[in-house]
């Protein structure tokens, strides 16, 4: 009895097979997994893949210890388990453990990379290209010469930004679960987001409108804050249509952080965004047009760091958004109670 009840204690789904290679015990985790009513049933028709069952067989025959995987399914999604399977005197004892979320880290990963690889060998090929061209049929065409090189310049610029933003994105990441404590006013730091970008918004003839209000003091990150509301900013100017408006307002009680802080809006009237984009407009290397963001300058990583921002300032990032009426980017930065 003292070994079902330690069985029956475990976190993990555990499986104990006899002689008989029928199933003795089993915890109420494996239940979970596997199904229902399992003790005396055959190994082989409960658990039904082959790498299991012939590590259960080989663990029977002649004690041999395996690791192996078992594909399971959790409130309709796939899941992934490590399974232990090893010899206890005459009997069997299948271990899982959970391997979903390490699986699922994994593949962010893979997919990081791979997106990266991309991103960068894109104007890598342009600029080896120009070069070779420069080398030939172009060595002596001073016209084509002064235009390959426009766009050399424009791409390893783009390549600068980009790595600038994995930089920028890493360290966020890095920093992320420790606020930050000083006091800071998000007016004038939205004072001199405006005053950076106002030549950006003349040049493509929009209107930059921000209203300020008195001191606004949030504890935060100056620099990071502004990195955030450059971003929103600069984004709107950027894809929006003739006028971005910034509102910033004081809050006794921001909703859901149950607190007192900032809300800080981000009004552009351009062509909004289809809503089946929206939620995923924060992941990285994520666009709703490509070949604009690319021709605007666009990483793709924007949004990302703006996300990590926030959450490392306890705060909330919401967007919305409407097509052919434009799109709201708002900030809520909550206060220290």
């Amino acid at each position: 009895m003292l070994a079902v009840d330690l069985i029956a204690a475990l976190p993990g789904p555990v499986l104990v097979i006899g002689p008989t290679q029928r199933i003795e015990a089993a915890n109420s985790a494996a239940a979970a997994l596997i199904g229902d009513a399992l003790i005396g049933r055959h190994y082989v028709a409960v658990l039904r893949q082959p790498a299991v069952a012939d590590a259960i067989e080989a663990a029977l025959r002649d004690g041999t210890r395996t690791e192996t995987r078992f594909l399971g399914r959790r409130q309709e999604t796939d899941t992934t388990w490590s399974v232990s399977v090893q010899r206890a005197g005459p009997r069997v004892v299948v271990a899982f453990e959970d391997r979903t979320a390490a699986e699922e880290a994994g593949q962010i990963r893979r997919d990081f990379v791979a997106n990266v690889s991309h991103e960068l060998k894109t104007p890598l090929t342009a600029l080896i290209g120009f070069i070779e061209t420069l080398r030939g049929p172009a060595r002596d065409d001073v016209a084509a010469r002064d235009r390959f090189l426009g766009i050399m310049e424009r791409e390893a610029q783009r390549m600068n930004r980009l790595v600038s933003d994995l930089l920028s994105l890493s360290r966020v990441e890095t920093e992320e679960r420790v606020r930050p404590r000083q006091d800071v006013d998000v007016t004038m730091i939205l004072r001199g987001v405006v005053t950076l970008l106002r030549p950006l918004a003349e040049e493509k003839k929009i209107k930059l409108v921000f209203d300020p209000p008195g001191p606004a003091t949030v504890q935060g990150d100056a620099d990071q804050l502004r990195q955030v509301f450059s971003n929103l900013v600069e984004n709107a100017i950027k894809y929006g249509g003739s006028r971005v408006e910034l509102r910033l307002a004081e809050r006794s009680q921001i909703a859901d952080l149950r607190r007192s802080g900032v809300v800080v809006d981000v009004i552009d009237d351009g062509p909004g965004i289809d809503g089946i984009h929206v939620p995923r407009l924060t992941e990285r290397f994520y666009r709703v047009d490509t070949h604009r963001s690319r021709e605007v300058g666009g990483t793709g990583l924007g949004l990302a760091i703006v996300k990590h921002i926030v959450s490392r300032h306890r705060g909330r990032f919401r967007v919305a958004s409407t097509l052919g009426e434009g799109s709201v980017f708002t900030v809520y930065l909550p206060r220290e109670n």
